[in-house]
């Protein structure tokens, strides 16, 4: 697992569902690109797989092939440990028979200057949440549009 460090900007995760498991690694490159920018740091990433018959299967990258692998190679730092098998497992609940999702956990590694200046301040967050996609690009065409 990465050596946490102090502040630490806020964590999320993504889990990201490939129907027909047909996951390429193609969102590794960008995934490296937030990593290289300082955006983000990985703290874990794994895979889940749904058989046909409902069969799960978790997979750390160390279970993937050869080429599946190498799409992450450019992955700063050892990720691992966080997500436990009843998370995975839970994300796998939500797939299709026949899928696989990724999920990805990262730190906001942006917002740490933040979050040490927020805890200097004695300052306490009474509200955080992302705005769902759909309702920005509603907004913005409603903009254009005027």
């Amino acid at each position: 697992m990465p050596e946490i460090t102090l502040p630490i900007g806020p964590v999320e995760y993504l889990a990201v569902a490939f129907p027909g498991s047909r996951f390429s690694g193609q969102i590794a490159p960008a995934i490296q690109e937030l990593v290289a920018n300082g955006t983000v740091r990985i703290i874990d990433l794994a895979f889940v797989t749904k058989g046909e018959d409902g069969t799960v299967v978790a997979l750390e990258l160390d279970d993937l092939d050869d080429e599946q692998v190498a799409a992450f190679d450019e992955l700063d730092g050892e990720i691992g440990g966080l997500l436990s098998d009843e998370d995975l497992q839970a994300m796998a609940d939500a797939l299709d028979p026949g899928s696989s999702a990724a999920v990805i956990v990262w730190e906001n590694s942006w917002a740490a200057r933040l979050v040490g200046a927020l805890r200097a301040a004695d300052a306490q967050v009474i509200a955080h949440e992302r705005v769902p996609v759909a309702v920005v690009e509603e907004v913005v065409a409603a903009l254009a549009d005027a």
